[in-house]
């Protein structure tokens, strides 16, 4: 499945003032780099991909909210938000700003020449 092109301008949109941002195709979805750092995807699976600090993602989860699961393996540090999660402009910014967030309090990546 290709991810929701929708989606991804609604993230683009959120996103287009963001100093050091990049968009690039992973795992069959669009992610949003900043500063090198994964932020949030359109998955390729549907809905949304954020990142989120680990300590934090447990209080995240609910009927909608999940972890990502890659290789058979939850990882702590990104949730999988359910369309029906983010249908409304408002919870799409909170967690697009949520993983924006995290993704600048990283350091940032070199890029590659």
């Amino acid at each position: 499945m290709a991810y929701d092109e929708e989606l991804a301008d609604r993230i683009r949109e959120l996103v287009a003032t963001e100093p050091d941002l990049a968009e690039q195709r992973m795992f069959g979805g669009l992610a949003f780099l900043v500063n090198g750092n994964m932020s949030v995807a359109a998955s390729g699976k549907g809905g949304l991909l954020a990142r989120v600090d680990p300590d934090d993602a447990a209080a995240l989860l609910g009927e909608q909210v999940d972890y990502m699961v890659m290789g058979g393996r939850e990882m702590t540090g990104w949730l999988r938000v359910a369309p029906a999660a983010i249908d409304s402009d408002d919870e799409l910014a909170a967690w697009v700003e949520r993983g924006v967030r995290y993704a600048r309090s990283l350091p940032a990546k070199r890029k590659k020449s």
